[in-house]
């Protein structure tokens, strides 16, 4: 059976169940004379009827579609499976997810006071308007995934040249796929080895820009040695630089480890994709992570424009 809307509903004020009605037109900022539209990232929410099912089973009680607040009711679709800035298309109607679930607001909520607990929190999806029109009941709606494209790049002559093996770069791609298989967001890794050569660096950059790359990794080449021109070559391409994130790092191991003070690691923006530079040492990378990743989502929403202040 396809994926379609089996109820669109709206409502005036927020914290409220919605009412179903026939039709609703969706504009750039969410749904016509729906409280929850807007200039931000919540415009349009949804719901799947078998969700809203499971949590009535749980409830020892039957619920109405539009009870949760959802904008728009599905059947057919596991939303569970959306990540941040998937795609949902509604006929000429296309949506873009920047939430999954919410906070509970308590007793602000009807279905808390009724129930006192609520579905939408775990299993809602929340989106924004990429492109308006009408959706009605029956209306098929599809799911496109828009995983983060992430490239891994180490720098190193004896590696390149099989002498040893490569254990950074490894070490950064099972980090970052543990990572974001535990969150919200879809990451698809590629790696690549090269040698310390700046033209081949620069290329690989360059060629990742265009192909509208979400981050880039390189590991290697970042201290003092003379074939370590990673830094040199990456620093005049950023738009912008994050020097908060790396000026931290070298200080909170430097104190115990006086060699880490020494690395010329950089962060930043080439356009609109994430880059960071990191040294070639596996046990360096696991540090470097360790705080990088706690920015990083926050990082990933500035870029792709998901305000949730």
């Amino acid at each position: 059976m396809s994926a379609r809307i089996i109820s669109v509903n709206v409502s005036r004020q927020k914290g409220t169940a919605k009412q179903s009605v026939p039709s609703v037109e969706v504009t750039v900022t969410g749904i016509s004379g729906d409280a929850h539209a807007g200039s931000w990232h919540r415009q349009v929410s949804l719901l799947a009827e078998e969700s809203i099912a499971r949590f009535g089973q749980q409830a020892g009680r039957s619920f109405a579609p539009g009870e949760f607040a959802e904008n728009l009711t599905t059947r057919g679709l596991d939303l569970n499976r959306c990540h941040i800035r998937d795609r949902l298309d509604i006929g000429e109607v296309a949506l873009e997810v920047t939430q999954i679930g919410k906070a509970c607001h308590g007793d602000g909520c009807a279905i808390y006071q009724a129930v006192g607990k609520c579905v939408m929190p775990k299993e809602g999806i929340f989106t924004r308007v990429i492109h308006g029109g009408e959706v009605k009941p029956g209306d098929p709606i599809t799911h496109t995934p828009r995983p983060l494209n992430i490239q891994v790049i180490t720098l190193s002559d004896r590696a390149s040249r099989g002498e040893y093996e490569d254990r950074s770069g490894p070490a950064i791609r099972a980090r970052l796929q543990t990572h974001f298989a535990a969150g919200h967001w879809a990451a698809e890794i590629t790696s690549s080895l090269l040698p310390d050569d700046p033209v081949q660096l620069r290329a690989a950059i360059e060629a990742a820009i265009a192909a509208q790359t979400d981050i880039i990794f390189t590991t290697g080449g970042t201290g003092i040695g003379p074939r370590d021109m990673t830094p040199d070559v990456i620093r005049p391409l950023l738009t912008r630089e994050m020097p908060g994130i790396m000026e931290y790092i070298r200080v909170k191991y430097g104190e115990s480890i006086p060699s880490a003070l020494l690395s010329r690691s950089v962060a930043g923006l080439i356009g609109s994709t994430l880059i960071y530079v990191l040294p070639g040492s596996e046990k360096a990378v696991q540090q470097y992570l360790d705080e990088i990743l706690k920015t990083l989502e926050h990082s990933l929403r500035m870029v792709n424009r998901i305000d949730q202040h």
